[in-house]
């Protein structure tokens, strides 16, 4: 093998910046994670929801940077998080409401007389 062939370091411009995680992915997961512990108590729609439009940004930001900011893989975490909060608070709605039309529908309207068909 000649000089010119042998693979050597990938070497980079002296003016690139360095790669570094992306603190709105950091902040995405904690909202995501806060969302999903807090999703069954109704409380997670509120974090799911900045969560989720914090990611949008978050995904432009790193698009923009051509690869020097890095957390794709926190962003999706923290994306399956907040829809699985939004998804918890959903359910307990349905449950609460269900719960709520079964109690309705058990009392008595109006108590009419034994002698009364």
């Amino acid at each position: 093998m000649t000089p010119s062939t042998v693979p050597g370091p990938v070497l980079r411009h002296p003016l690139d910046p360095d790669p570094v995680r992306s603190t709105k992915a950091r902040t995405v997961y904690a909202l995501g994670l806060v969302a999903a512990l807090t999703g069954i108590l109704l409380g997670g729609i509120v974090p799911a929801t900045v969560a989720l439009l914090l990611l949008r940004q978050a995904r432009q930001e790193a698009y923009a940077s051509a690869g020097y900011l890095t957390g794709g893989d926190l962003l999706r975490r923290g994306e399956r998080l907040a829809w699985v909060g939004i998804v918890l608070a959903a359910a307990t709605t349905v449950v609460l409401l269900v719960i709520g039309l079964l109690n309705l529908a058990g009392t008595p309207g109006q108590d009419f007389a034994p002698t009364i068909d």
